[in-house]
């Protein structure tokens, strides 16, 4: 089984988030969590089916990040 990694993090400026793959020049947004979801699978289909080298991924893992600040 092979699978691709997206690290996902919340975008500060616009809203919403960005998911960018792990050892593939691969980056994505939506607004939404199911939006980002989409998109993230049809990136993924694009890159490998324009002839990416590699095989298509069975499995899309997003990795979420988030920074919280505290104020002491």
């Amino acid at each position: 089984m092979s699978e691709i990694i997206f690290e996902v993090s919340e975008d500060e400026l616009d809203g919403g988030y960005v998911a960018t793959a792990l050892g593939h020049a691969i980056a994505t947004q939506g607004e939404t969590l199911e939006e980002l979801r989409a998109m993230v699978r049809n990136a993924v289909q694009c890159h490998f089916g324009d002839g990416a080298p590699g095989r298509m991924p069975s499995v899309i893992r997003l990795h979420f990040v988030r920074d919280e600040v505290l104020v002491v």
